[in-house]
C-alpha cells in the first residue's frame, strides 16, 4: 500500500472506531493495532472490516484489535499524523468504561506491557539466531571482538529487559516512568548482581537479604511497578506540593527498592521457579500429548490474541533454564497456516484470492506474521484452518518429543531456523516440513475449492432482498405509555431528525415489545438500544431512555438475540424504569425509522396516551 494511502486508512479507522473521543488509548503489536475503547456500542465493526488494507476485527482481552498486517506500523504513526490522538494517550479512569473479567483484564495488561517491546526482542532474537549461524558455520568465533559486539547488541536487549518493561509497565499502570527505570536499574546494578554470584550474605537495616538473579527476569519488575503505582498515588495526597518534584521521587526509591529485594523479588522469583518447573513438569510427563495439544490449540490462541498470557512464561522458562520450549513446540503453527494459504493459492483460480494468498504465504512462512495468513484466507473457508490447526498438532508432538529449545524469544519462520540448532534441532526440521507441506498437500487435495466462494450475483440479490421496501409499513408501540412528537425528545440528535423519522414514548413499565414483524438487526450489549429491521423493509431503532449507555448494561434484561425473527407484540427488552430514574437519567424511549429516503411520509399517530399494539407510525412507500 502506498503511503499516501495511509492518511485516508487511517481517518476511516479513527472514524468507524467511535471518533477520537471513544479511543482510551492505542498501541501496536506486529500486526494489529489495538484499541481501548469507551464505547463498544459505537464501533462500526463491519465497516472497519471492509475498509481496504483492514484484514480482520476482533473484539477480545478488552481489546478492539484492527488486524492490518505488516504496515500496522506505517498505518500506526498515520492514525497519530492525521488525528487528534497522541502516541502518548494513556488510558484514563472514565465511568463509561465497561468492567471487565478477569481474563480480559490480564489479557490486556499482558499485553500492554510486552507488545511494545516486541519488536525489540524479536530484532535481538534474530539477530542471536544470525551468531548461532555464523559460528556453526565458522565464520565467527565467541572471543572475535565482532562476534563480541554483535552478541552484546542481541543479548542486552534480554539481560536488561527489566529496564524495557519497566517503561510500559509504568504506563500502563501510570507510574512514573523515570522512576520505574530506577527500580529497574537497581535490581540489575552491577555491584548486586556481582553480590549474587558470588553468594554474598546482604541485610537491610538487619533484615536478611535473600538475593535472586534480576537479569533478564519478567515477573518481579511488573509487580514492583503496580506496587508502585499504588505507592505513588499515595504520596501525591501527603507529600507537600512545595516539594513533591522531589521528595515523591525519593520515597518512591527508598520504599520500593528495598521492598522489591526484600517482599516481591524473593516471591516473585518462587513463583516463576514454580510456573518454569509446572510447565516442565507436563510436558515431561507425557510430552507428545502436551506438545499436540499445545499446536492444536495454539492457532486459535493467536486468532483471539491469547497467546500473550504466555509470553511471561516464555520469557521465566530463559531465565530459570536459558532456553525456551513452549514457543518452539507451538512455532510450526506459522509453518502449517503458511501451508494451508500455499494449498489456497495454488489450488484457486480466483485472482482477487491469489493476490490475497500469495503475499499471505510468504510473510507467514519468511517472517513468522500469521494474521494475514489466518484472517485473510484460511479461517475465512475454515476447513484449510482446521487443517493448518491438525498439522500444527501433529508438529508440536514431534518437537515435544524431540527436545527441542531455543535460547531466546524468536518466532518461527525459515530466516530464524538457524536459531534452533541444538538438542533436537533435527526434529524440529521435520516438525516443520511436516506442518507445512502436509497442510499445503492436503487443503490442495480436499481443503478448498473455488465453489467456497460467494456467488456474486446472488450476494447482490440477497442485498437487494434485504433493502426492497415493497409496501406501506404500520410501526405498532412498543411499550405502553404517553406517545410525543420526536421533537419534544430532550436529545438534539434524536429531536433534530438526525437519526431518522418518528415518535417517542415516556413508558410506564419496561416491557419493550417489537413494533413490528421482523428480524432483529442490532442488538447493543449494554441493551440500551436496539435495531429491528421490518419484514416489508423498514429499518427502526427503539432507544430507551437518554443517555443509558452509561448504565453499562445495568437495568437492561436483553430477551433476544442479533439475527432472530421476531413478531410485532413479542418481548424484546426488560428495562428498570426506577433504577433509571434513580440514576438521573430521563426514561423517553424514541422510536423511528432510519431508511427515511425509501419512503414518502413517515407520520406520527395517536400521540397521547397509548397502549403497546396500537398504532404508532405509519410509512408510506415510494
Amino acid at each position: 500500500m502506498a503511503k499516501k494511502n495511509y492518511d485516508q486508512l487511517s481517518k476511516d479507522i479513527v472514524k468507524y472506531i467511535g471518533g477520537e473521543e471513544n479511543v482510551i488509548s492505542l498501541f501496536h503489536c506486529a500486526t494489529r493495532l489495538r484499541f481501548k475503547v469507551k464505547d463498544e456500542a459505537g464501533v462500526d465493526k463491519k465497516r472497519l472490516e471492509q475498509l481496504k488494507g483492514v484484514i480482520t476485527v476482533i473484539n477480545s482481552g478488552g481489546q478492539m484489535q484492527v488486524v492490518i498486517g505488516n504496515d500496522v506500523a506505517d498505518v500506526y504513526e498515520a492514525i497519530f499524523a492525521n488525528t487528534g490522538l497522541k502516541p502518548e494517550n494513556k488510558e484514563n479512569d472514565n465511568k463509561s468504561q465497561e468492567k471487565k473479567n478477569l481474563l480480559n483484564t490480564f489479557m490486556e495488561t499482558i499485553s500492554g506491557i510486552f507488545a511494545p517491546v516486541l519488536g525489540a526482542m524479536s530484532g535481538a532474537g534474530m539477530l542471536k539466531a544470525l551468531l548461532i549461524l555464523c559460528t556453526t558455520c565458522g565464520l565467527l568465533t565467541s572471543d572475535m571482538g565482532t562476534y563480541r559486539i554483535l552478541y552484546a547488541a542481541a543479548d542486552g536487549v534480554f539481560t536488561f529487559i527489566p529496564m524495557f518493561l519497566a517503561i510500559t509497565a509504568a504506563r500502563k499502570f501510570k507510574a512514573n516512568e523515570f522512576v520505574s527505570l530506577g527500580i529497574a536499574a537497581a535490581l540489575v546494578y552491577p555491584d548486586m548482581t556481582a553480590a549474587f554470584s558470588a553468594g554474598e550474605a546482604l541485610t537491610f537495616l538487619k533484615i536478611p537479604v535473600v538475593l535472586v538473579s534480576y537479569t533478564s527476569s519478567v515477573i518481579p519488575i511488573v509487580i514492583s511497578i503496580y506496587a508502585l503505582s499504588k505507592l505513588e498515588k499515595g504520596l501525591k495526597k501527603i507529600v507537600p506540593s512545595v516539594c513533591k518534584t522531589f521528595l515523591t521521587p525519593m520515597l518512591s526509591l527508598m520504599i520500593m527498592v528495598p521492598a522489591t529485594y526484600l517482599v516481591i523479588g524473593p516471591i516473585s522469583d518462587t513463583a516463576g521457579k514454580l510456573l518454569a518447573s509446572g510447565y516442565t513438569a507436563l510436558v515431561g510427563f507425557n510430552p507428545m500429548i502436551a506438545g499436540g495439544i499445545l499446536g492444536l490449540i495454539w492457532p486459535a490462541a493467536v486468532m483471539f490474541g491469547l497467546h500473550w498470557g504466555f509470553v511471561p512464561i516464555v520469557m521465566n522458562n530463559i531465565a530459570e533454564y536459558g532456553r525456551d520450549t513452549l514457543f518452539v513446540i507451538t512455532g510450526p503453527n506459522n509453518m502449517a497456516q503458511a501451508g494451508a494459504t500455499l494449498g489456497v493459492f495454488l489450488k484457486t483460480k480466483n485472482k482477487e484470492i491469489k493476490e490475497l494468498a500469495g503475499p499471505a504465504a510468504l510473510s507467514a512462512v519468511l517472517a513468522g506474521i500469521t494474521e494475514p495468513a489466518i484472517y485473510g484466507v484460511t479461517l475465512r473457508f475454515k476447513r484449510p484452518f482446521f487443517i493448518g490447526a491438525v498439522f500444527s498438532g501433529i508438529a508440536g508432538a514431534i518437537v515435544a518429543v524431540a527436545g527441542t529449545g531455543a535460547p531466546t524469544l524468536l518466532g518461527t519462520s525459515i530466516l530464524t531456523l538457524p536459531g534452533y540448532i541444538g538438542v533436537g534441532f533435527v526434529g524440529f526440521l521435520i516438525a516443520c516440513a511436516v506442518a507445512y507441506f502436509g497442510s499445503a498437500i492436503v487443503t490442495y487435495l480436499f481443503g478448498y475449492s473455488d465453489d467456497m466462494l460467494p456467488n456474486d450475483n446472488e450476494e447482490e440479490q440477497e442485498n437487494k432482498t434485504e433493502k426492497i421496501v415493497e409496501k406501506d409499513v404500520e410501526i405498532k408501540a412498543p411499550v405502553n405509555g404517553k406517545a410525543i412528537d420526536l421533537s419534544e425528545v430532550k436529545d438534539e440528535v434524536f429531536a433534530g431528525g438526525a437519526l431518522g423519522k418518528g415518535a417517542a414514548i415516556i413508558p410506564e413499565d419496561g416491557r419493550i415489545c417489537a413494533p413490528c414483524d421482523g428480524v432483529v438487526s442490532l442488538v447493543y450489549p449494554t441493551g440500551h438500544a436496539i435495531g429491528i429491521q421490518s419484514e416489508n423493509g423498514a429499518e427502526l431503532l427503539i432507544h430507551i431512555g437518554m443517555d443509558t449507555v452509561t448504565l453499562e448494561g445495568k437495568c437492561f434484561d436483553i430477551k433476544v438475540k442479533q439475527g432472530q425473527a421476531v413478531k410485532a407484540g413479542e418481548l424484546l427488552i426488560e428495562a428498570d424504569l426506577e433504577g433509571i430514574q434513580s440514576a438521573g437519567l430521563d426514561t423517553t424511549t424514541p422510536i423511528v425509522v432510519t431508511n427515511v429516503d425509501d419512503y414518502v411520509d413517515i407520520t406520527a399517530e395517536n400521540m397521547g396516551n397509548i397502549k403497546a399494539g396500537d398504532r404508532l407510525l405509519y410509512c408510506i412507500s415510494k
